[in-house]
Order: C-alpha cells, then structure tokens, then sequence
C-alpha cells in the first residue's frame, strides 16, 4: 500500500506516503487505485510527489469490470491505494491488439511499451482536432495515424473517402506508395499547379457552382449583389446557346436596355454614346449597330439613324424607338419558361461572364449609379477569373453532373478502382483562391451527403491542413446567411461529413467549429493566446495539461475526448515515409559555395601534383619533386 488518505479536496487527493520513495521509479502520471472493498474502485492520476506527500487527480472510477470516466465519485478514507495492475490498465487505454475496428495511434509516454489503440467509431465519427505550434510534429502525427489507419491490421477501411487541402503540398511522399503496400489502397493527388504540373490539374465545372458558390468566389460584399448572380445563373443557360428562340430572348434584353436609355430624357450626344456602347458590346446577328432599318424610299443601318444634327437634336429618335420595341418580347421576364427544353447546361466561364453582363444591363446598370457601383464590382472580379490564370480551375472538357463529379474525384483511372485519400494541392494559389476552392469542394460534398436516401450510408473526412487560413468566422454569414465549415460542424455528423482541422494557430480558428470538435490531439503549444484558447474552449482540460502542453517534444502529444477515456500522453511513431514537412537544413544550404570552392581547390591540387609527377619521372634528380608529399597526402592536408 502506498500510503494514507490526509485530505480530499475538490477533485484532489493528497496522501501521506508509507513509502520509500527513493527507492521507487518516477511515479508522476502513474494511475492508482483506491479500493474500498466496494465495487467502485475510485482511479487517479499521480500529479505531483515528494518524500512525504503525494497529490493525485481522480479521474473516473471501476464500477463491475467498466472504467467510467468522471470525477464524481470520491474515495472513502479507509481505502487500501495501490499502483493500478495491467488489467484495469486495459480497461482505461484499450486493449494490445488492433482488431478490425481498432487502429494503433503511437504508445505511452507514461506506461513504456503500452500500445495506444483507439477505436475507429470513437475518433473518426466526429469532428476532431491537431493542434501545435510549427515543428511540434502536426503533420508527422497526422501522416502516421492515417498510415496505420491503412497498414495497422489486415482489414484496411477500402470503402473510406478522405479528401485532403494540402496547403503545403508535402503529404504526397507520405501517402504514394500506399498502393504498393496493398493493391486495394489508392491515392489520388490534385495540384493547381499550371506552370508545371506533376498531377492532375484541380478543375471545378463552374456549372456546378450555384448563387453561394459564386458569391464566395466573386467575393460579393453585400447580400444585395445575390440577385444579379441569381439573374445571371439563369440567363447563362439560355445566353450559352444559339437556337432561334435564343436569339430572341438576347434581343430582348438589349432593346429593353436601349429602350430605357432612348426615354431617358438625357442629352441625344450622351444617349446616342450609350446606345453605340450597349451594341457594341452586346449584339446578335440580328440586332447590332449594322441592322438595317428599312423606310419607304430609303434603307439605312441602325448607327446612322443614332446622327446628332447642329441643332444637337436626334432627327430619328421616334423612328429608332419603334425599331426597337419591334424587338422587345410582351410579357416577358428575366427567364422565358418557354425555351426549357434549349437551355444549355454545359457552359463556360467566359459564357458566364457574358450572362452577367447581359444580366447588369437587364437590370438598369446604365441608367442607375447605385445599382453601377453595387453591380460592377462582381462583373469585374468575373473578367479578372475568366482572363487570369485561375480560369483553368473552373474550366472543364465537357458536362458532369454534381454526383459524377464528385464520383470522378474519388476514382482512380490509373488503378481502376476507388481512391481512399484524395489530396487536393492548394500550394500554388493565394489564400483567398485556396479559401474559394476548399469551400466549394466541401459545399458539395455536404450537399451530396445530406442528400443520400439513406443518411449515413457513405462518409466524408474533410482534413484541412493550417485550417486556420480557411476555417474562419467569415462575412459568409452576413452574405449568404451561413459559413459552410460551422454548417459541417454543426450538421455533418448525421450525415456521416466530417472535419479534420490540422493548426498552429487555433486561437484563429472559427470557435463554433472548434465547439463541436470532439477528438483532440494536442502537441507542443506555446502561444499564451493559443494556451488560454485551449483551456477555455477544449472540454475537460485541467491547467496541469495547459502547463504539459509548453514542454512537449516533437512527435509527443496529449490525447483526449470521446475517443479517449483520460487524457493520454502518447509518443506518436515517425510515418515511413514522412512527409516533407521537416525545416530547411541550413548547414547544406549556407555552405554550398564553400564546399564548391574547398572541392575546385583539391581538384586544382590534384592536377599540380600530377605534373610535378610528370615531371619527376622525366627529371629524377630535380630537388623540388623529390620533396614534394604524395597525392593522397596532399588531399588530406587541403581537407583538414
């Protein structure tokens, strides 16, 4: 028996030790067991310790062969304290083999040797957390758990989708051999590389975004930009095709702009302007500044019915008037139900652009400065996209469905069969951009998710590396009334969606997806920002943790959560092959020219004794060779 209850307080023991204790092995983080006799058996953890006195936590209690964790119940002071045995050990951490269902996270810190296996139901059904700061191990940890997750027992979970944002691009030398260790196992990589790319090129059809899609991706400020993407998502569908009733649909909406702008009541000069501008760059063949407008006696073309005489008067106003109401369609809305059958789904991003800017001009852009200034900013941002390089991301060979495309990214043409971590690499594009792309890919895969005929018969890990660069409290929810990662969060769980939020910075992250988290694996942290955010938002977290998490070495970490019956500290294994995370090798890079320079210099030393050996050979009495060291005696005297 290690000692005597002396006092309980709150959630701490202090006993007064019966023992040696220097004779004994560091017991600091060592469980112990208070046992009355009962069948409760009341479980601490060793906090702090000196020759005399012993303070432990309690942190649950053994009732009928179950560890139930929990601090309610209290030991009572005739209780005989021990060191806990292996069995209730196992009751705690789980058991030594990784049966199906089990995988393998690293071992014990405290108890040396003792595998940690976590249950797959446990961590991975919910949303769950890394945490640490740069070089504390984040992505060696992540690369090993998702490697044993695949390696640790003969029944790897094929049927899994793990869609990885490498921000970094570093865990594909983690991951891309793992069809060589198991021909069922694939891995799929993305890159938005478009100088040089080494995979397959990220491309979005950009008929599958919708009026919140593009409203992220134009960056809309305000939510009454939504019905000028609405208007245009619409009219993209019919403005993309080049049947007859087309045709007539597009007249209609630049004669009713230029009919606005003839009864404007403004100077002829600034109508006249106007009009040439709309024609110019709104036109069909059968309504453009070329159009003849046929009178008795005379055919002239609609640009020269627009002259403005000396008097400063357009002779022709009433005439062009009347020609351009013969275009305008009676009853007419922004989308003729009509011509269903001739939409076009397949469009492009220039299409696009084109519908908003028909849209803009339906919609009073030239007669209206609010409606200009609110307006034109997205219509901009959209030719910047379709011109810029980052059109190649929305730009797409042909037409695929929602479930196809999604189906397209977790397929792997050159194995033929299903990848099982799909890793998108955001390296080469901004952070905005990389924000855009990581959005809508969730969007769609929530969206897919939640419209399952039967709920939770797939799932979808979503892991975001340096989350905190995307998963923000942004002004989504001011714009279009919610943020896509906080909908996962608090939503995905019964639709079988799930986040993985790799960061540094968690103090940066949205606290409403750091709420709903309920697996953490935390590794060194010593931002005191980031350390009183840990404390005030992860569940369950004492200060001595806090105070641990400050002097953790890489690859150590504090495990806890559903997953976890205690908080574990555990010594994560190395992945093999480890992704490439690690810090720039400084010696190499700064003493490249040196050893340049030291091997030019042997090189020239080599050659000067090869002559003087040349030289010796036909001069065997010359003093100077005759002194001269040996080749290999000279290298070593130029290399020390």
């Amino acid at each position: 028996m290690l000692g005597k209850i002396e006092e309980i307080i709150d959630n701490s023991v202090k006993i007064n030790l019966e023992i040696d204790i220097t004779k004994q092995p560091n017991l600091v983080n060592l469980h112990i067991i208070f046992d009355d006799g009962s069948n409760k058996k009341v479980v601490a953890e060793i906090a702090n310790v000196n020759r005399k006195i012993m303070y432990a936590n309690i942190v649950g209690e053994i009732v009928n062969g179950v560890f139930i964790p929990g601090s309610s119940t209290k030991p009572s002071f005739r209780s005989s304290i021990r060191i806990i045995n292996a069995e209730e050990l196992e009751l705690i951490f789980g058991k030594q083999n990784t049966s199906l269902g089990y995988t393998n996270f690293g071992t014990s810190n405290v108890y040396e040797g003792y595998k940690i296996n976590v249950a797959l139901n446990e961590f991975f059904n919910c949303h769950f957390a890394v945490l640490g700061n740069s070089g504390a191990g984040k992505s060696c940890t992540i690369a090993s758990i998702l490697q044993k997750l695949y390696t640790s027992n003969d029944n790897p979970p094929l049927d899994s989708s793990l869609f990885f944002f490498d921000a970094y691009g570093e865990y594909t030398n983690a991951f891309s051999g793992m069809h060589e260790k198991n021909p069922l196992l694939n891995y799929k990589i993305y890159t938005t590389n478009i100088v040089n790319p080494e995979h397959e090129l990220l491309r979005i059809p950009i008929w599958l975004l919708d009026v919140d899609d593009l409203a992220l991706l134009l960056d809309a400020t305000s939510p009454s930009q939504l019905p000028i993407i609405e208007k245009t998502l619409k009219l993209v569908k019919i403005l993309s095709g080049s049947s007859e009733n087309v045709i007539k649909r597009k007249n209609d909406i630049i004669a009713r702009a230029i009919q606005d702008i003839l009864l404007s009541g403004a100077e002829s000069t600034k109508i006249r302007d106007q009009v040439i501008g709309v024609l110019t760059k709104f036109n069909t063949p059968t309504l453009s500044l070329e159009t003849q407008i046929v009178q008795p006696g005379y055919t002239r073309t609609l640009k020269q019915c627009l002259y403005i005489d000396k008097m400063g008067k357009m002779q022709e106003m009433e005439l062009v008037v009347e020609f351009i109401r013969g275009y305008i369609i009676e009853g007419s809305n922004e989308y003729d139900e009509n011509i269903d059958e001739e939409v076009n789904l397949y469009y492009t991003i220039n299409d696009l652009e084109q519908a908003m800017d028909f849209a803009l001009i339906n919609e009073g852009i030239l007669k209206s400065n609010k409606v200009f200034d609110n307006a034109n900013v997205m219509s901009v941002r959209l030719h910047s996209l379709a011109t810029g390089d980052n059109k190649y991301y929305f730009t797409y060979p042909k037409y695929i469905t929602r479930d196809q495309f999604i189906e397209s990214l977790v397929w792997n043409p050159a194995t033929n069969s299903k990848a099982q971590i799909i890793n998108f690499n955001i390296n080469y594009v901004d952070d905005r951009i990389a924000k855009v792309i990581t959005k809508i890919i969730s969007r769609m895969l929530f969206i897919k998710s939640s419209s399952e005929r039967k709920r939770g018969s797939r799932a979808y890990h979503i892991i975001i590396e340096e989350a905190h660069r995307y998963v923000q409290h942004d002004n989504d929810i001011n714009i279009i009334g919610y943020n896509i990662f906080e909908r996962i969060a608090k939503e995905g769980r019964k639709y079988g969606i799930f986040l993985a939020l790799i960061t540094q910075r968690p103090s940066e992250l949205s606290d409403t997806c750091v709420s709903q988290c309920a697996n953490f694996i935390i590794l060194r942290t010593i931002h005191p920002t980031d350390l009183a955010y840990i404390k005030e938002m992860v569940p369950n977290i004492s200060s001595e943790i806090v105070l641990q998490l400050k002097n953790l070495k890489p690859g150590n970490c504090i495990a806890f959560g559903s997953a976890f019956k205690v908080p574990t500290s555990i010594y994560v294994d190395l992945p093999n092959p480890q992704p490439l995370s690690n810090n720039v090798d400084l010696e190499n890079v700064w003493f490249q020219t040196n050893r340049m320079i030291k091997e030019s210099n042997s090189h020239q030393a080599d050659n000067n004794n090869v002559s003087n050996l040349m030289n010796q050979m036909a001069n065997p009495n010359s003093e100077v060779i005759t002194n001269q060291p040996s080749i290999t005696n000279n290298v070593e005297t130029l290399l020390d």
